[in-house]
């Protein structure tokens, strides 16, 4: 039929994006739009962290799971099935052999070993209480450090708490087990004596606060008072069995102290009696026992530094001098450190004598290329043309400071030496009015700096000098509570008091004949003899001297490694 018209629909793919929907109203197609293809979604940034955090965290928490779920034992299983039957720990071993505790011991932790907890703060303390600004995580560090230097510093005055602060060592054995987590100090040791039978009532930990001078903390806190009592009790309570007194590091001197101060007449001393030590003590087992000082005493006053602080710099110079947030780390530390008078039972002792002078040395022989002795046979060495006093140079071991690797080096003789005693103070470093802490090098000036480096060369015989050129207010609380000197006559009255107490060359040791005397050190270890210094830059809030790090000696069998002269006869603290 001829009226009839044949329409033509559009194929669909042909629409684009339309679709056929029906008929409209004239016969024409009514069409909606096609609906786009999503696109896939791309993966940003924040998802593949979201995704990287949420995996560790999966696998962290079921790695603590099964660390909870397995047996005890199982650590133990798995390393012995790889390295074979663990040996058993000392005190199991002795307990096997019949050993059984006998008599009482007291520990006497040495310098910076021991915990300090808050007892009265600033408000920038608030919510301390009792908590640990020193040992522990050293959390608080961290989160308020000059809040935590405040607190952790004496009065630069009087060597005691600051107005408003009080700081006290923790009390009993966790005071120093471990000094950090997973750094043990006295843990292992109680532990084994635990196996063989002993327990808290025959083991004291005769904590102090080892900031204090060893007078000032029978002053303020009646600690030589009461390690007297405790000892007079654990020997009373014990079947009258005397005790045995471990004492490390700085410990070592502050025990020696108190034997002297227990003898001694009230008020002075304790009062016991001149037979005190021989009715309580049945030995004293020294640990690197520091009698003759440290040269690294000398080092951490002066400059603030030793070995660690020195490799620091060494891998990232200028990193600890810089002013991170307004905070000069080593000047902050400087001023804490200084506060603490006890780090003056630390130097050395006895001058030249005992040390060396500008050419000489006790210990200038000794081979620095000599490997580590083993079961202590010194023989060993010598047979490998190690160790020999014949096939070695000496080495100018007593100069503990020097400005420059060549005087070092030189002999003495070609040495030009200016002294710095009477040298003018005066006309600050810099400016000094953006510091936010404050040094005795800031009343120096640049002639007192000069004057210092000037004069070269430091023997033990001229460091006091030199620390009461640049830290005069703690020189002047040191010289009243330590000696440093070597007694000409122990009759005189003089070495009865107490400032001579902690230094074995001016005091006698305690009236207890039948009482042991042990004194354990390392062998073989690389311990900092002397350093090699320079001056710094000029900057704000600066120190003006530091170590050396680019000093190196120039051949393989010097013993000057990288800014100091390394001994391996001293075992250091």
């Amino acid at each position: 039929m001829s009226f009839l018209r044949r329409r033509k629909v559009p194929k669909t793919q042909n629409l684009g994006p339309q679709e056929i929907e029906g008929e409209g109203e004239h016969g024409d197609m009514k069409t909606k739009p096609r609906p786009k293809l999503k696109e896939p979604k791309r993966w940003s940034c924040v998802d593949s962290c979201c995704w990287s955090i949420g995996c560790i965290c999966s696998i962290w928490w079921f790695l603590l799971f099964l660390y909870n779920a397995m047996p005890a034992s199982f650590p133990q299983y798995v390393t012995e099935a790889i390295t074979g039957p663990l040996p058993d720990p000392p005190g199991l071993k002795l307990r096997k052999e019949g050993l059984t505790a006998k008599h009482p011991v007291v520990f006497v932790p040495g310098i910076v070993t021991g915990g300090l907890e808050l007892w009265e703060g600033q408000q920038c303390a608030e919510g301390l209480f009792r908590k640990r600004l020193w040992g522990g995580t050293f959390g608080e560090l961290y989160k308020r450090p000059l809040c935590w230097v405040e607190h952790l510093s004496l009065d630069n005055e009087t060597g005691l708490d600051p107005s408003g602060i009080r700081v006290r060592p923790v009390s009993g054995l966790v005071a120093a087990d471990y000094f950090a987590p997973g750094y043990f100090v006295w843990a292992v040791l109680i532990a084994n004596l635990a196996r063989i039978g002993y327990e808290e009532k025959t083991m004291y930990m005769a904590a102090y606060d080892w900031r204090l001078s060893f007078q000032n903390t029978e002053v303020r806190d009646q600690t030589l008072s009461r390690i007297k009592s405790n000892i007079e009790l654990m020997v009373a309570t014990n079947g009258g069995r005397k005790v045995v007194v471990i004492p490390h590091s700085m410990g070592v001197l502050y025990f020696l102290h108190f034997m002297k101060w227990v003898e001694a007449p009230a008020p002075m001393g304790g009062g016991g009696g001149s037979d005190w030590c021989a009715r309580h003590i049945k030995a004293v087992m020294n640990i690197g026992a520091p009698f003759l000082g440290v040269p690294k005493a000398v080092a951490g006053l002066f400059s603030i530094e030793v070995k660690d602080i020195a490799i620091a710099r060494a891998f990232a110079p200028g990193v600890l001098d810089k002013d991170v947030f307004s905070l000069q780390t080593l000047q902050h530390m400087m001023r804490m450190t200084r506060t603490w008078d006890s780090t003056m039972s630390m130097i050395p002792k006895g001058g030249d004598t005992i040390w060396g002078g500008l050419d000489w040395s006790p210990e200038g022989d000794f081979d620095c290329c000599a490997r580590k002795l083993k079961n202590n046979d010194a023989q060993t060495a010598d047979q490998s043309g190690k160790g020999s006093l014949g096939s070695t140079k000496r080495v100018n071991y007593g100069r503990i400071i020097s400005f420059g690797k060549e005087v070092a080096d030189i002999h003495s003789s070609k040495i030009e030496r200016v002294d710095f005693r009477g040298a003018i103070k005066g006309d600050n470093l810099i400016n000094t009015t953006k510091c936010d802490v404050w040094t005795e090098y800031h009343e120096m000036g640049i002639e007192g700096v000069k004057a210092v480096a000037d004069y070269k060369v430091y023997t033990a015989g001229s460091i006091l000098d030199l620390l009461n050129f640049v830290a005069p207010k703690l020189m002047a609380r040191g010289d009243a509570h330590f000696s440093h000197g070597i007694a000409e006559n122990l009759d005189d009255p003089k070495y009865e008091h107490y400032k001579y107490w902690s230094n074995p060359l001016e005091t006698k040791l305690p009236n207890a004949p039948d009482m042991e005397i042990y004194t354990m050190y390392g062998v073989g270890i690389p311990t900092e003899r002397a350093y090699v210094y320079k001056l710094t830059p000029a900057a704000e809030c600066y120190i003006p001297f530091q170590i050396d790090t680019s000093a190196e000696g120039g051949s393989e069998d010097s013993c000057l490694k990288a800014y100091l002269l390394l001994s391996t006869l001293l075992e250091g603290t």
